[in-house]
């Protein structure tokens, strides 16, 4: 996600009082009464409904894996693209990276070796496997996202707005990155399910 350096400033208000600011922030309410949103429950509503909470924009995208069989998610569409499952398991892993800068954890927790993707299902897996293999890649990335909520929750909303240590981007934008990117391979997926249906009639 690319943003200017006063963009990335000014994302969300600083401090808890999101009614200093004129943004989005301050329009998100809580349960449609009159008390704002702080700048921690905006990012943790948008991060619910790019995975799992009900939002207007369509399939979030635990909805968009949760009925996918085995076999379309190890569909691959052509030679050099991605399947469903690999989509799943590569946004499980972004979920663990932005989690990780949060909380200050060391590199390579995650559960298998390398970064962002992954072959999926894994090489030697046979397909009678698929289905368990599946369900425990689904379940690492409901994991990853309760995970990154914690630790989202526990942030402190003054550290939202600074740069991470040797980086330019700063923490709200990336948890913000991390619902923008859901939204995005949630359609991916919805795409991929069609598609996958239209060549197996």
């Amino acid at each position: 996600m690319v943003a200017s350096t006063e963009s990335r400033r000014s994302l969300l208000p600083s401090g808890g009082d999101c009614r200093r600011s004129g943004g989005a922030a301050n329009i998100l309410r809580k349960g449609g009464g009159d008390v704002a949103l702080s700048p921690i429950d905006v990012l943790l509503r948008l991060i619910d409904q790019g995975y799992d909470r009900k939002a207007w924009h369509g399939p979030n995208l635990r909805g968009a894996v949760k009925l996918v069989e085995p076999a379309v998610a190890a569909w691959r569409p052509g030679p050099g693209r991605r399947t469903i499952w690999e989509i799943a398991v590569h946004a499980a892993y972004w979920k663990y990276a932005v989690r990780r800068r949060i909380t200050g954890e060391k590199r390579g927790s995650f559960p298998f070796k390398g970064s962002n993707w992954f072959p999926r299902p894994a090489p030697g897996v046979h397909p009678d496997d698929w289905p368990a293999a599946w369900d425990a890649d689904r379940r690492l990335l409901d994991e990853m996202h309760r995970q990154l909520r914690s630790a989202v929750a526990d942030i402190d909303p003054a550290r939202l707005d600074r740069p991470w240590a040797g980086s330019k981007y700063v923490p709200s934008e990336q948890i913000l990155g991390v619902a923008l990117h859901d939204v995005y391979h949630a359609g991916q997926i919805q795409t991929l399910k069609k598609l996958y249906g239209e060549r197996h009639p």
